[in-house]
């Protein structure tokens, strides 16, 4: 059994700003994020669509974003593009490219404030019919965001009477640290869905981010609370200025009437709960899940990460079932912090038809 986090009443005490704050810490990083596409033999046509730093995040500025590619072949097109809910990509055509290596770099400096939000139940209270009706979009399911009646009990009896929104969260929040082990805690044991699945997550107990997220999301959705999802990075301190990839990071936000959306961050703080043995086959992961490395339990960041967020990450976008556009061959993306890429129409899977080096450099 997992430790019990503290009570939302002593968490209310230490929140350490109002809603959508963005006081507290302030970290500045120059970035890199490059792609590098091996387009097959024979394709007439090949199209690519990258994420790009989220530039309407109230908590990151960003600037200087530069943009360069390089082709061994072929004619090669880029442009900036937005999807209908106002995330931004790049996106790529290159035409009589079969057999070329495309390398996309895009660089920009960011500087990311630390979120806090208030989390205090009596600044909001259960939202109205015409408010739910205007939240319908995300309170419905999606093709991997499942609400089964299975989940839809579990969360009806986490939940139990509560109608404030912020306790609700904060009793899923709770509930979900229970249910759900993060799968770099024992990673010959565990493993994530792939997709960012609720029904995996909940049926198997384990997960990555996305799977803590969707589990989440379809929850607290079953219950009328309404959330979304945001993709984005990580910049782990221990990577700082290595050339690996920093790989991606999603978190929630739910919504209460005269707040606004709130953040939170259960799958981090389910590395921080004090239940588990860090071996030599778990450690370098356990480590690299965190914003600074891992240093044993510690209950405070278990609740810090509800409505409060570090510094140290980037937006890229939100939602799921991204409707792209130009619209891709595959039709709704399950997610894009990275990127999605089709040759002739035909989706190229990460690591074997292209592949990411997000790298960063914090400065002073």
């Amino acid at each position: 059994m997992k430790t019990k986090p503290s009570s939302l009443v002593v968490l209310c005490a230490v929140a350490l700003a109002s809603c959508a704050g963005t006081g507290g810490e302030v970290r500045r990083f120059d970035v890199v994020n490059r792609f590098e596409v091996s387009v097959p033999e024979g394709t007439e046509e090949l199209r690519g669509w990258f994420a790009l730093p989220d530039d309407g995040e109230e908590l990151q500025d960003v600037s200087g974003l530069d943009v360069r590619v390089d082709a061994s072949g072929g004619e090669v097109a880029t442009r900036e593009v937005r999807d209908p809910a106002g995330n931004r990509f790049l996106y790529l055509e290159a035409v009589e490219a079969g057999g070329a290596s495309i390398v996309l770099e895009t660089s920009f400096e960011l500087e990311r404030r630390e979120a806090s939000a208030s989390i205090d139940p009596a600044d909001t209270r259960p939202p109205s019919a015409g408010e739910l009706e205007a939240m319908k979009p995300f309170l419905g399911e999606g093709e991997h965001v499942r609400i089964t009646p299975e989940i839809r009990l579990a969360a009806s009896s986490a939940v139990g009477s509560e109608t404030n929104p912020t306790r609700q969260a904060r009793l899923l929040y709770d509930w979900v640290l229970d249910h759900v082990q993060y799968w770099v805690k024992d990673p010959d044991r565990l493993k994530s869905s792939g997709v960012g699945s609720s029904t995996y997550c909940f049926e198997r107990c384990t997960g990555n981010c996305t799977d803590f997220h969707s589990l989440y999301a379809a929850a607290a959705r079953s219950v009328g609370l309404p959330t979304r999802m945001v993709y984005g990075s990580f910049f782990k301190g221990p990577l700082d200025g290595e050339e690996r990839d920093q790989s991606y990071h999603c978190w929630i936000e739910y919504w209460a009437p005269e707040v606004g959306w709130i953040p939170l961050d259960v799958a981090v703080a389910d590395i921080f709960v004090d239940d588990f043995q860090v071996t030599a086959e778990s450690e370098a992961g356990v480590s690299l899940t965190v914003a600074d490395g891992y240093h044993g339990p510690d209950p405070r960041l278990v609740d810090y990460y509800f409505g409060n967020l570090d510094a140290r990450r980037v937006t890229w976008n939100r939602g799921r079932d991204l409707l792209l556009d130009p619209p891709p061959a595959a039709g709704a993306i399950n997610a894009l912090p990275k990127a999605h890429v089709e040759a002739d129409g035909v989706p190229l899977a990460e690591k074997s038809g292209w592949t990411r080096m997000l790298t960063f450099r914090e400065l002073p």
